[in-house]
């Protein structure tokens, strides 16, 4: 059987966490999981996740401060980035979009949120 793909998930409330971590979890993922973009990053160095995502609002670092470092870093580079966030203006949305990242809208849809994770990693 080949590897299960691993999700990094970086998310600071509790309900959130465990959601996202539940279904991608029943559609057959390993999931890491840090509640500070700072505790990412380090996650992302030490097991090279196949995808990350992450909230935009984070305690300390933000999500687009933690893209920054992750993208400059030849280790985590490569790696997908989606945000997961309610909380972001149509002009930030393209911003994201033009780093490279993706973003799924809070609050997330059950039915279709491992499908866009799915779909990062094509």
């Amino acid at each position: 059987m080949a590897d299960k793909k691993k999700v990094l998930i970086i998310e600071d409330e509790a309900r959130n966490m465990k959601l996202e971590k539940d279904l991608l979890e029943m559609a057959g993922y390993e999931v890491l999981t840090a509640t500070t973009a700072e505790q990412g990053i380090v996650l992302a160095r030490e097991q090279k996740p196949d995808v990350i995502v992450s909230d935009y609002q984070l305690p300390g670092m933000n999500g687009i401060q933690a893209q920054q470092v992750l993208a400059a870093d030849p280790l985590t580079k490569e790696i997908p980035l989606a945000f997961v966030t309610a909380s972001v203006t149509q002009e930030q949305r393209e911003l994201l979009n033009k780093s490279g990242c993706q973003v799924i809208s809070k609050p997330i849809n059950t039915r279709t949120f491992a499908k866009e994770v799915a779909g990062l990693l094509a």
